[in-house]
């Protein structure tokens, strides 16, 4: 399984509630960054969850109109609620892309990569893509790429 975390761009500071925040205009540059450095990679049948918030429906509309939002990966969901969303270690499909929060999302890349309960920094637009693999009869999470939209 590749499991692509996409952490929403960046957005504005206030709205009417913390769903309703939408994408700033460079928050909409570093979407389309990563949209077309995704486009480049991924395959035509990955499942995109994405959480309920305005930003991150913003940061998915960059890359396709096909995509599922879910509740449980909503702001403040728990590393365990993104990683059962997207079917971990086996996926919902071979290649799932969560878009999310922080610092959700940094719980789940600590957590897969290095097995540990901090939650590391994932910038604004950041894309990170972990794989999963059986070595030697264990599961491993392995980084393919950890990429900040100002480096594509």
């Amino acid at each position: 399984m590749n499991l692509i975390l996409w952490r929403h761009a960046e957005a504005e500071d206030t709205a009417s509630s913390d769903l309703a925040r939408q994408l700033t205009p460079r928050g909409r540059k570093q979407a389309q960054a990563g949209a077309k450095w995704l486009r480049a990679r991924i395959e035509h049948d990955a499942v995109i969850l994405v959480s309920p918030a305005t930003r991150t429906i913003q940061t998915v509309e960059t890359l396709t109109d096909q995509y599922r939002v879910v509740r449980e990966i909503a702001p403040d969901a728990s590393a365990s609620d993104v990683l059962g969303a997207a079917g971990w270690p086996d996926g919902v499909a071979p290649t799932v892309i969560v878009v999310g929060h922080q610092p959700t999302l940094g719980h789940v890349a600590a957590r897969l990569v290095a097995k540990s309960g901090d939650s590391w920094a994932i910038r604004k637009g950041g894309i990170w893509w972990i794989e999963s693999r059986a070595r030697g009869g264990d599961l491993e999470a392995v980084l393919r790429a950890a990429i900040s939209p100002d480096l594509i």
